[in-house]
């Protein structure tokens, strides 16, 4: 909409704001300057809007409670480009934080309800081009900063393997459509642990690749030095063959490097593994909210590589326990200056920003900042006070602590081929009540981060693969690999799914497949 130029009581409250000093003549005698000023941003509007795209007309449905299994879906649609390709026939879910164009667009949060893209995501394109059918918006969680799949909206998604559980979160609705057999595949976003969480706690596979391999270019930012977006698959090849698809630079995102050459992720699989080295991280294991169901399953699983002709040893990276200490101050202070303050876009970086979402989400919150979720309302609180007396101060030294953490992991990896560890402290969590108060909400949200956020710092590509079966439920074991190796990440998750003989898949998915 047109910038309205400033009146003279506008012009006085922001020379209040920021303490310039300004008499009411003052004030005054700028007012022609600032307005003259300003005339630019009229014919930035305009030049805009003179190329700006238009929706496309989709057709897309919201389910009723019959239609929408485990209270997966936001809204149902049936996109497809007709043509053949690698993902031809293939169903895809696509998590509600990441645009398709002409289809609306929640990201679990009541700021972003009757928000309608006017372009699609890149990784959206991509999996159009390659044959595949999108199915529609996945739920996520509200504004995708949480754990647990009880903060979503418009109703908390429901685990496949027990329906009064968790299905982790933020990507939640993907999680649980790809576990239940109700879609093939399925995109999901990742800044702590948002792809790998899910897949956990629902039993499937979830890759975080490579910080800056999947352009992430359509989706909604939370902070863009861990902002990921990634496959969430039943079989290690359909992640592997996902993430073909999904990789390399589109020259729109600048978390990505300009001479990134994604790698051949399918043919990597058919390479033998054996004789792979395999870091057991000890500080993985063993936190003070692990079960030890989790903890054994995992070790299961290593022996299971051992027995497939890989060597595990253990191995101590005491920066690991650091690093989630590092992730609250970047995800905290720079989600409240980037997805809050900054509307989800922020400022200063080069590349496709998304003028309407920021218009659009930046004047409803402000309108009724009451409705952010608790886990926003404990970032806002913590991150404000932060900034307010740090200035910043803080979060730099966290970024500035980034290169210690990430050599720490390095050098582990110039040792071992992959780290693995449990993706998760624990199993998939009882959903709290709709009334649940808040000492239980936040906990159920961010209680099992401790593994997964650690790699969105350092940028490394983890994959959370079923170790096996926890008491009747999921435990997932994560893979961790050198930067942009992702095929060796995935291969040794795909030596890892044969040597079991497949994932198995809750009795619910049989009704959907």
């Amino acid at each position: 909409m047109p910038l309205d130029p400033p009146d003279r009581a506008a012009l006085d409250a922001t020379a209040k704001r920021y303490g310039l000093g300004l008499s009411e003549s003052d004030v005054e005698s700028f007012g022609p300057f600032v307005h003259g000023l300003l005339s630019s941003w009229t014919v930035v509007e305009e030049l805009y809007r003179e190329s700006a795209p238009v929706a496309p007309e989709r057709a897309w449905q919201r389910p009723g409670d019959a239609d929408n299994p485990y209270g997966a879906w936001y809204v149902t649609t049936e996109i497809t480009e007709g043509g053949q390709g690698p993902l031809a026939g293939r169903t895809v879910a696509v998590k509600d934080n990441t645009a398709v164009a002409g289809v609306p667009m929640m990201n679990g949060s009541p700021y972003l309800e009757g928000y309608v893209p006017r372009r699609d995501a890149t990784v959206v394109t991509r999996l159009l081009a390659a044959g595949a059918t999108i199915a529609g918006k996945a739920v996520c969680e509200d504004l995708c900063f949480s754990g647990g799949s009880h903060t979503s909206r418009p109703a908390p998604v429901r685990n496949p393997w027990d329906e009064g559980r968790s299905a982790g979160g933020s990507s939640s609705g993907s999680a649980a459509l790809v576990a239940g057999g109700v879609v093939d595949l399925a995109t999901g976003g990742d800044q702590g642990g948002s792809v790998r969480i899910p897949a956990a706690y629902s039993g499937i596979v979830g890759h975080k690749p490579t910080y800056g391999l999947v352009p992430y270019t359509g989706a909604f930012p939370i902070e863009q030095t861990i902002d990921h977006l990634g496959p969430m698959t039943r079989t290690v090849a359909d992640a592997a063959l996902m993430l073909s698809v999904m990789a390399g630079t589109d020259g729109l995102d600048p978390r990505q490097p300009r001479d990134l050459v994604p790698d051949d992720y399918v043919g990597a699989l058919a390479r033998d593994a054996r004789d792979m080295r395999v870091g057991v991280v000890t500080e993985g294991f063993g936190h003070p909210n692990s079960e030890a169901e989790v903890d054994d399953a995992v070790r299961a699983g290593i022996d299971v590589l051992r027995g497939a002709g890989l060597t595990a040893e253990e191995i101590s990276i005491p920066w690991h326990a650091h690093g989630a200490r590092i992730w609250d101050v970047i995800a905290t202070e720079g989600a409240m200056v980037q997805m809050v303050d900054g509307n989800g876009y922020g400022m200063n970086w080069e590349g496709l920003y998304d003028p309407e979402v920021i218009e659009h989400y930046g004047r409803s919150w402000r309108a009724d900042g009451s409705r952010f979720s608790e886990t926003v309302k404990l970032v806002l609180l913590a991150g404000g006070h932060a900034v307010d007396r740090g200035h910043g101060s803080f979060y730099a030294m966290a970024r500035n602590l980034v290169p210690r953490l990430r050599a720490a992991y390095n050098e582990a990896l110039a040792s071992y081929d992959v780290l693995v560890m449990p993706t998760l402290p624990l199993r998939a969590t009882a959903l709290p009540a709709p009334d649940a108060p808040r000492e239980e909400v936040i906990p159920r949200a961010l209680e099992m981060i401790a593994n997964t956020c650690v790699t969105d710092v350092t940028g490394h590509p983890a994959c959370s693969v079923p170790a096996g079966s926890a008491g009747g439920l999921p435990a997932g074991m994560m893979i961790i690999g050198r930067h942009f190796a992702d095929a060796d990440v995935l291969r040794v998750a795909h030596t890892f799914e044969q040597a079991v003989g497949g994932f198995a898949a809750p009795q619910a998915a049989a009704a959907h497949t």
